[in-house]
């Protein structure tokens, strides 16, 4: 059972229920990872996806492994009958098999180069190792989705939404000064549309996301008419998708102010961070009351613990 895009999810409301039914009580199932290991492949940076996922391992009783590949490990290889005499030192092939005996799950990490859009689309790292590792994996981010981020996001709006209320959602771009991967709004968009809720994408022509994800969400080129009415700000930069990782623009009217939120429904802001202050959004939003950053990177905890809890069931049902 993989965890590699937001479509591994069978029912978002029921996972949801059920992390924050684990953020309740997050030692009671410490018996499903006992004996149990995961090792956590992290071609990438990271704070948060490191941190709440070893957290959330350690709530459920199991061990952790971690290695930053891109610094401690060979160099990989990922086309199959390729002549390996470049700089390549070893196959994913050996590479995956050998690390699936050490460890009961996987989670990778391997962000977008941002310079081929076909060769970031074929999630070469994610793919290698699902075909050739035995044990399941948790996409802990690659080039085209972050679906960890995401069900931390779901969690946190079912946490601030009102009962029978259908919330306005708004992903807004904002700018930044270096090109970003589309991975976070990506699985976001996907998130929206299994939500009962009024969702609107909102960036300036030219950052449109890849159509086969956004598909009929709503696209505002006018912020501050996206903005009007909503309860949720979703923030986030990405690069250009058509003129493929460029940043084309970085106008900083798309930042976000209070002026700005004062526009919406006494709406909530959020960002997965890290987020770049007085760039992308103003200190007086991201420090006031109506900031929810902190509380999403709480969920990250319960979003990768409720995932690795059903890895752990689907092993369980493997050893009877």
């Amino acid at each position: 059972m993989n965890y590699l895009s937001m479509d591994d999810i069978a029912s978002l409301s029921h996972w949801v229920k059920e992390a924050r039914e684990l953020k309740g009580s997050p030692l009671k199932f410490q018996h499903l990872g006992k004996n149990r290991t995961i090792c956590l492949l992290f071609f990438n940076p990271s704070l948060r996806t490191r941190l709440s996922t070893q957290k959330a391992a350690q709530n459920l009783g199991m061990n952790t492994m971690v290695m930053n590949f891109n610094k401690e490990g060979w160099a990989l290889e990922y086309e199959d009958g390729t002549i390996m005499d470049q700089g390549k030192s070893e196959h994913v092939k050996e590479a995956a098999k050998v690390i699936s005996q050490f460890c009961d799950i996987i989670g990778i990490r391997a962000f977008a180069g941002l310079t081929d859009r076909s060769d970031d689309q074929s999630e070469k790292v994610l793919n290698g190792f699902k075909k050739y590792a035995s044990v399941p994996i948790v996409n802990l981010e690659s080039s085209v989705g972050h679906p960890l981020q995401a069900l931390a996001d779901a969690i946190t709006l079912s946490e601030h939404t009102k009962k029978h209320v259908k919330p306005k959602v708004v992903l807004s771009w904002a700018p930044h000064p270096k090109a970003l991967p589309h991975a976070v709004a990506n699985s976001f968009v996907r998130m929206m549309q299994k939500q009962n809720a009024d969702f609107v994408i909102t960036h300036p022509k030219g950052y449109e996301l890849d159509k086969d994800i956004t598909r009929d969400s709503r696209i505002e080129y006018d912020q501050e008419k996206a903005f009007q009415g909503a309860d949720f700000i979703y923030t986030k930069n990405w690069s250009s998708f058509e003129s493929y990782g460029k940043v084309i623009s970085q106008d900083p009217s798309w930042m976000i102010s209070q002026e700005k939120m004062d526009l919406t429904n006494g709406a909530k802001f959020m960002h997965c961070l890290p987020v770049r202050r007085n760039v992308v959004v103003r200190d007086e939003v991201l420090d006031g009351p109506a900031s929810l950053v902190i509380e999403q990177a709480r969920n990250r905890t319960y979003a990768a613990q409720v995932v690795l809890k059903k890895q752990l069931e689907y092993l369980q049902e493997l050893d009877k």
